[in-house]
């Protein structure tokens, strides 16, 4: 079937900006509740955590709009930065990795120690979730596609999104932020049950991340995004260059016996045979 009103009816290219920004202020605000809610329910709870917050959401901000601006940079010249910085694009990857750094400036600050990861995995998960319904209702959608769910604009929204030619030639296109909004859910289910399976301080959001890195790196594939480096985008060159230090950090947690929990069939003749 061939969806001629969905990207319409998904509001696709329709929706004004402010949407965007109103879907991120609910993401961060929800992100922040089940923040909370983890800490009251491993009874973390720290007053240290308040400058590590702030951080995470400062580097956040900072860091997402950072990426747009250092993307218009290289594209369009230094001329664009002020544009960009005040109206350009928003990126997720450079968001999560100013998030990281705030995060850990705020630890430092506040003099807090322990372990933050598990306690921000799921608001990440739930936050990104919402974030990227802001971006399916305001920014184009991925490339043409021939799978059914494919979701062409309305021609009279069409001639507003300039930057999306398969808007414009009217042809169906993957719904791409509603896959990573999918794939989110099921990361903070999955993430809901493996926080009694998995001991280890800060693993849960190491799993995350290697999980969303592949994710990300497959699904740029049906993006609009336009390929930057051996054919690949400027998201995929950087998570390739991410990846292996996920996929060590993951290996070395195996071999510690972090997943027996999840992996006992797996261990245990490896135990066995030694």
């Amino acid at each position: 079937m061939r969806a001629a009103g969905v990207g319409w009816v998904l509001g696709v290219g329709s929706s004004p900006p402010w949407v965007h920004d109103v879907m991120v202020g609910l993401a961060v605000a929800v992100g922040l509740a089940m923040f909370l809610h983890e800490c009251r329910r491993r009874r973390m709870w720290d007053e240290r955590l308040i400058p590590v917050i702030v951080g995470l959401v400062v580097g956040g901000a900072v860091g997402a709009r950072l990426a747009g601006v250092l993307d218009a940079a290289t594209h369009d010249g230094v001329g664009a930065l002020a544009w960009a910085w005040e109206q350009g694009g928003r990126s997720i990857l450079g968001g999560l990795s100013g998030a990281y750094a705030g995060a850990l400036i705020g630890k430092r600050l506040g003099g807090y120690t322990g372990r933050t990861g598990d306690l921000f995995a799921p608001a990440v998960a739930i936050g990104l979730a919402i974030g990227r319904v802001g971006c399916l209702l305001t920014e184009a959608p991925g490339r043409p596609t021939s799978l059914p769910w494919g979701v062409t604009v309305d021609p009279s929204v069409a001639a507003t999104v300039p930057e999306c030619p398969g808007c414009v030639a009217g042809v169906p296109m993957h719904p791409s932020f509603l896959y990573e909004i999918v794939f989110c859910l099921i990361a903070f289910a999955a993430l809901l049950w493996l926080r009694d399976r998995i001991d280890a301080p800060g693993e849960t959001f190491v799993l995350f991340l290697a999980a969303y890195a592949v994710f990300r790196f497959g699904v740029e594939f049906t993006r609009a995004n336009p390929p930057d480096l051996w054919g690949l985008t400027r998201s995929q060159v950087f998570l390739l260059a991410l990846s292996p230090l996920l996929a060590v950090r993951v290996w070395r947690a195996w071999r510690r016996g972090v997943y027996d929990r999840l992996l006992p069939s797996v261990r245990e003749p490896v135990r066995g045979a030694a």
